[in-house]
């Protein structure tokens, strides 16, 4: 076996000096980097709330249903298996979501649309108490004044 042929020696060109800067660039102030635009802080709440529930929805929720359906209803069965257990539930029920099934996407979604359906009739409830006190009574009725 022949080895490959060998690279021709060559001079290197000499390295260039740098380009010198003008001196009003080299006085220019440096511009900070930008820092990434900070997320108020109620908005990382509310996402930090949502992350929650939806993952409360997606894993506790399902557990819940098979805690209870093994109590009252009785064993949960999967293909041939007559104990599964809880995770062939939530293997199932995520094969479910997967297929786009409208029953396991409410079971999914319901803690947060309960709760936002309870944040928003507080909401309600507390801009119907802000009326005027006087908005219930009566207005004056202007006398009729007769000369005798």
């Amino acid at each position: 076996m022949s080895s490959p042929p060998g690279r021709p020696i060559t001079a290197t060109p000499p390295i260039e000096r740098p380009l010198s800067l003008p001196a009003d660039v080299r006085a220019a102030p440096r511009v900070p980097p930008q820092a990434p635009p900070r997320v108020p802080p109620r908005l990382r709440w509310e996402l930090i709330v949502l992350g929650a529930l939806l993952l409360f929805g997606l894993i506790g929720v399902p557990l819940l249903v098979w805690v209870a359906g093994n109590r009252w209803l009785g064993p949960y069965t999967h293909e041939q298996n007559p104990h599964p257990g809880p995770l062939a539930l939530l293997q199932d029920y995520f094969a479910g979501l997967l297929h786009g099934s409208a029953v396991f996407w409410v079971v999914a979604l319901g803690p947060a649309a309960l709760v936002l359906l309870v944040r928003l009739f507080i909401v309600l409830v507390r801009l119907s108490g802000r009326h005027d006190d006087h908005d219930d009574e009566e207005a004056p009725v202007a006398r009729d004044r007769r000369v005798p």
